[in-house]
């Protein structure tokens, strides 16, 4: 093992240089994963916890450059779910022993506070003994409070880059660091479970901005941590940038599992889409979250945050026996649970 993997593995830290050393410079893989497995297995065990998708609208007021569904894609065929049909998805999922439902859309006008709050409330009355889950952008604090009183209790909101100057490269003037960093931490102060993250080999990324994504996240101390390869989509302004390394990301699951061992780290649909058995590889890197879409089969590819995205095409009863498959022969099982994070929320 190297200095730097054991270090990593008995402090779960490491200073700035031995970080960049360890994100330019090869590591022993097979140990490298390893020891993240062993990080995992000590504070989760062989779990892998499921979280029903619903991808709700592919409305967004935004033109962040790297995403498909971005405002200014005129291509785009827009979308938005009924209550009722967000509802019924709800209901399948939980009839296959989903147990916490993830709310996802663009930032989209349409739905106010009253209409999400209206939402929230209808699903938390339904199934009491589920959590919900909120990715629907930046708010006002007011209305984080308003959607936990409702019944959220989680809220993912990927900051995607800690680094200003990155930050401008991949958003419009009308976006700032400044303001999502302020959306995040007034979730943790309201009381949510809180998941963060960033895309790896997006567009101008350097080692510099990758540390300064793990320093954030130091800070931050989220509940989950959601990162995966970037992946180009044609309708964007990068149309022309190479899409993230696997390679590289699966060795950053593995580095934040072990500087984050009580973490909740999602093996994304990113990484399935940039490889076949890229999930089962990010749950063996240290992942311990998947998140099968429960969204209409009708609308699936319509939510088309990069492009060739997986299991657009499959029933949800076909992607949970696809998923159970995938997880037991990776050496892990579901879980039919909440799957609450071990992280304190202070």
């Amino acid at each position: 093992m190297s200095d730097l993997l054991e270090t990593l593995r008995t402090a779960h830290d490491l200073t700035d240089s031995e970080i960049l050393t360890f994100l330019r410079e090869p590591q022993p893989e097979q140990e490298l994963f390893a020891a993240a497995d062993a990080e995992r297995r000590k504070w989760y065990g062989d779990a892998v916890f499921l979280r029903g998708l619903i991808e709700f609208t592919n409305y967004c007021k935004n033109n962040c450059y790297y995403c498909g569904i971005r405002a200014g894609n005129s291509h785009a065929e827009r979308y938005r779910l009924t209550n009722e049909q967000i509802l019924d998805c709800c209901k399948e999922g939980y009839a296959l022993g989903y147990r916490t439902f993830v709310l996802q859309g663009g930032e989209d006008p349409y739905y106010t506070d009253d209409k999400i709050c209206e939402l929230v409330s209808a699903i938390a009355v339904q199934h009491p003994d589920c959590r919900i889950t909120l990715s629907i952008g930046e708010k006002p604090c007011g209305s984080y409070q308003r959607y936990y009183d409702a019944g959220a209790r989680r809220y993912l909101l990927r900051h995607e880059t800690a680094s200003p100057e990155h930050y401008r490269m991949l958003h419009p003037e009308s976006m700032s660091l400044e303001n999502r960093k302020r959306c995040l931490y007034d979730l943790k102060a309201i009381g949510y479970q809180v998941g963060s993250g960033f895309m790896i080999g997006s567009p101008y990324q350097t080692p510099e901005n990758l540390l300064a994504d793990i320093r954030f996240l130091q800070e931050l101390q989220p509940a989950m941590i959601g990162v995966g390869p970037y992946i180009t989509h044609t309708e964007t302004p990068f149309a022309d940038q190479p899409s993230g390394d696997l390679h590289l990301s699966l060795k950053i699951i593995a580095l934040l599992r072990l500087l984050f061992p009580k973490a909740l780290i999602p093996a994304t649909t990113a990484f399935g889409s940039m490889h076949p058995q890229g999930r089962e590889l990010a749950l063996k890197a240290g992942g311990n979250v998947m998140m099968p879409n429960l969204s209409p089969t009708a609308v699936r590819k319509l939510y088309d945050l990069y492009e060739n995205k997986i299991c657009t095409g499959e029933e949800a009863t076909q992607c949970k026996g696809c998923l159970e498959r995938r997880i037991q022969s990776a050496g892990y099982r579901i879980v039919s649970d909440v799957g609450d994070s071990l992280v304190k929320n202070v």
